[in-house]
């Protein structure tokens, strides 16, 4: 590698982008770029950014976030109708396993009578989830294989994870630019910089991000768009990317007597694991990477 080229993916950098602001250099460097441009609406503070003080959506942004956020809640409406009398003290998104053993059990009982609106009504809470960047997912996650069974559990969280997150990619397409950039100024520059060096091999770099916690999902799907990541790279890396910590939770939920707290399912070695299949997953990258420089070194006489 020649010196002051970048590796392919600096875990490091990934792991501690948040530590510091951005340099002017670095920033110089993104400006330069016709694709990878942001918009230049932001007012510095000493080298970092500071934030805008109000939420930077137009009227019209917002009557479109608006519009969609009724949508699902119209169709929230519908299911609850088609539903049998339920106690709503039991219908809400739980904060604890305990909490979420009760549901479970409550929900279980609608499940064979009323399969398709408890279905739909899961697809519909999942992608509604996901859309607007509500957090819970896991517990979503839990739910699917309590009720389904790993197999069954895994099809469904990844289908919803899926289109939750594609929901969120064109969303954000249409007016998610602004919002990155009150909401993480620093790490959109710091994406943005590192999605331009690796376009030869972006597929690999976006299903290690996916596989590893190295950044939230939730930040992935609202910038991929705006730093101009092709949806079908998108959608594939997701689908793929999603399995392993989807088995790990699905199957979690199987077992939701022995888990004492939501923060046993990551533990050390999970997570190591996480990172291992993500290493796997960049091997070709790095392997063309390096035949390619072999091949651009001048042959010995």
């Amino acid at each position: 590698m020649k010196p002051g080229a970048a590796s392919p993916f600096p875990l490091a950098a990934l792991v501690t982008v948040q530590r510091g602001a951005i340099s002017a250099e670095e920033m110089a460097m993104l400006d330069s770029g016709e694709d990878e441009q942001l918009p230049l609406n932001q007012e510095r503070k000493g080298e970092g950014l500071r934030r805008m003080p109000r939420l930077p959506l137009t009227t019209s942004e917002l009557i479109i976030v608006v519009s969609i956020f009724v949508m699902f809640s119209t169709a929230l409406l519908c299911i609850y109708i088609t539903m049998p009398s339920v106690d709503h003290k039991l219908l809400k998104l739980p904060r604890t396993v305990s909490e979420l053993r009760i549901l479970t059990d409550y929900v279980s009982k609608y499940t064979d009578d009323y399969k398709l609106q408890v279905l739909l009504g899961y697809c519909t809470i999942y992608i509604f989830m996901q859309t607007f960047m509500i957090p819970g997912t896991i517990v979503m996650s839990l739910l699917a294989g309590s009720l389904f069974g790993v197999v069954q559990g895994m099809a469904l969280v990844i289908f919803t994870a899926t289109a939750g997150a594609s929901c969120c990619y064109f969303l954000s397409k249409l007016i998610g630019r602004p919002l990155a950039m009150w909401l993480w100024p620093d790490k959109l520059h710091f994406f943005t910089r590192e999605v331009a060096k690796r376009r030869n091999y972006l597929f690999n770099y976006m299903l290690f991000l996916r596989v590893t916690p190295t950044l939230p999902n939730t930040f992935i799907n609202v910038c991929s768009p705006i730093v101009n990541i092709p949806y079908p790279t998108f959608l594939v890396a997701t689908v793929i990317g999603l399995v392993p910590a989807t088995f790990v939770t699905v199957r979690a939920g199987l077992a939701l007597n022995t888990l004492r707290s939501f923060n046993e399912l990551y533990d050390v070695k999970t997570v190591g694991a996480l990172f291992v299949i993500g290493l796997i997953s960049i091997v070709p990258a790095l392997v063309s990477r390096s035949q390619s420089q072999a091949s651009d070194r001048p042959h010995s006489s």
